[in-house]
């Protein structure tokens, strides 16, 4: 598909009739972190607005380093920090709203409340959730989920799309 390290888990693809829950999943090898921040601003060049993407796996597997480079990738300048003890970052990019959550240190889904998550939710933004599992019943589905898994000396994401713009997405990166 264009990229080497870029594949489809399964091999058959209709584009003109698949539903995002029955488009496969794409795994992406990469071996170190300038794959891993390549990937985030390849993304950043596929997206498509609004977007709820999740990003998930065990500490250190590599998701604020795709954060990253996603942000630098829509023209963030500057360090790019995870926000886990604040709980969410905004940023303006290309005059549209990004809001980078980092739910690790949540105690309750409920405390997402608190946080007037839902005033987020009903922007045309992209919002990014590190950690979404810990705001399960509360959050919506994402458009796009991407599993990062620690492989060898590298990684290894997943990515799922969860809607229509999700499998926008996924079919943007994989050409």
């Amino acid at each position: 598909f264009g990229r080497t390290g870029y594949r489809w888990v399964e091999t058959a693809l209709n584009c003109t009739t698949m539903m995002p829950s029955d488009t496969p999943p794409l795994r992406i090898n990469l071996p170190d972190e300038a794959a891993t921040l390549d990937l985030g601003q390849r993304l950043a060049g596929a997206l498509v607005w609004p977007l709820r993407l999740f990003l998930q796996g065990q500490l250190g597997a590599g998701k604020t380093t795709l954060s990253r480079g996603l942000l630098l990738g829509l023209g963030h300048m500057g360090s790019v920090k995870s926000p886990t003890y604040t709980l969410v970052e905004p940023y303006t990019l290309a005059d549209r709203p990004v809001y980078h959550f980092d739910l690790y240190r949540l105690g309750d889904p409920e405390e997402l409340e608190f946080l007037g998550y839902r005033d987020y939710l009903e922007q045309p933004a992209l919002l990014l959730f590190e950690w979404p599992e810990r705001g399960a019943g509360w959050l919506p589905s994402p458009d796009l989920s991407i599993s990062l898994e620690v492989v060898d000396r590298g990684r290894e994401a997943t990515l799922h799309a969860g809607s229509e713009a999700g499998r926008t997405v996924l079919m943007k990166l994989a050409t």
